[in-house]
C-alpha cells in the first residue's frame, strides 16, 4: 500500500494525522480558555462533552489518530537512521540549514507523549472514565460522578500543585518546538513546498504555536497564582 510502502506515503500519513491533532489542540485550547472567564461556563462545556456518544466517538478517533501518528513517527525515524547508517556518527555539528527541532523531533515527541499521559491521569481518568464506567454498569458512587462533572475543580486541584505546574510548562515548551517544526513540515509534505510558501508556513507555524502554548500556559499559571491567594 502506497501510504505504508513509500517514504512519501508515510510522510503524508504523518502530516494528515498531525494536522487533525492540531485542529483538536485548537479546540482544546479554546475550551480551556473558558475556565479563565467562567467556572460555570467551563463546567457546562465539560457536561456537554462528558461521556456522551459523540464525545466518546471523538475520543476514540483521537486515540487512533494519535497512535497512528506515533507509530509512523518512530517508523520514519528508524528508517532514516538505518538509511544513514554509520554516517550519522560522523557528523558532530548541526548544519545551519537544519532546525534544532527537526533533529530532535523524536525526543520532543516522547516528552509530548509523557505529558499527554500525565494529562490523562489528571483529567480524563477523573472525569470521563468514571462516567464511562457508570454507563457500563460498573459501581460508581454518586459522589464520584458529581466530582467527575466538576471540571473546574480538577483544574484548581491540579495546578495548585507546583510540581504539576512545572511538568506542564516543560510539556508545553516541548509542544511548542514540536508544533513549530511539525506544522510547516506537514504543509510542505502536502504540496506547499515552494520556497515562498514554505517560508510563509514557517511564519504561520511560529505564530500559531506561540498562541496555543501561551493560552495553555496561561491557564496553568493563572490557576496556580489563584491557589496562592
Amino acid at each position: 500500500m502506497w501510504l505504508s510502502n513509500s517514504s512519501v506515503g508515510r510522510k503524508v500519513v504523518m502530516s494528515v494525522t498531525g494536522i487533525a491533532l492540531v485542529l483538536f489542540l485548537t479546540f482544546h485550547m479554546a475550551m480551556n480558555l473558558v475556565a479563565l472567564v467562567s467556572a460555570n461556563g467551563y463546567n457546562a462545556v465539560c457536561e456537554f462533552l462528558g461521556a456522551n456518544w459523540y464525545a466518546l466517538a471523538g475520543t476514540a478517533a483521537l486515540a487512533i489518530l494519535f497512535i497512528i501518528h506515533i507509530v509512523y513517527a518512530f517508523w520514519l525515524t528508524m528508517l532514516n537512521r538505518n538509511a544513514r547508517g554509520s554516517e550519522r556518527y560522523a557528523v558532530t555539528e548541526r548544519p545551519k540549514t537544519v532546525e534544532w527541532a527537526s533533529q530532535n523531533m523524536l525526543v520532543l515527541g516522547l516528552i509530548v507523549i509523557l505529558g499527554l499521559a500525565l494529562h490523562l491521569v489528571n483529567f480524563w481518568s477523573k472525569m470521563m472514565l468514571p462516567e464511562v464506567m457508570h454507563d457500563m454498569g460498573m459501581h460508581t458512587s454518586a459522589m464520584t460522578l458529581m466530582y467527575a462533572a466538576d471540571g473546574i475543580k480538577h483544574i484548581q486541584e491540579t495546578f495548585a500543585n507546583p510540581v504539576f505546574v512545572v511538568l506542564y510548562l516543560v510539556w508545553l515548551i516541548a509542544l511548542w518546538f514540536h508544533l513549530t517544526h511539525g506544522f510547516w513540515s506537514a504543509m510542505q509534505t502536502l504540496g506547499w513546498n515552494n520556497k515562498t510558501w514554505v517560508e510563509r508556513w514557517k511564519c504561520i507555524s511560529n505564530i500559531y504555536s506561540t498562541i496555543v502554548v501561551i493560552c495553555f500556559a496561561l491557564v496553568v499559571v493563572v490557576f496556580y497564582i489563584k491557589s496562592l491567594l
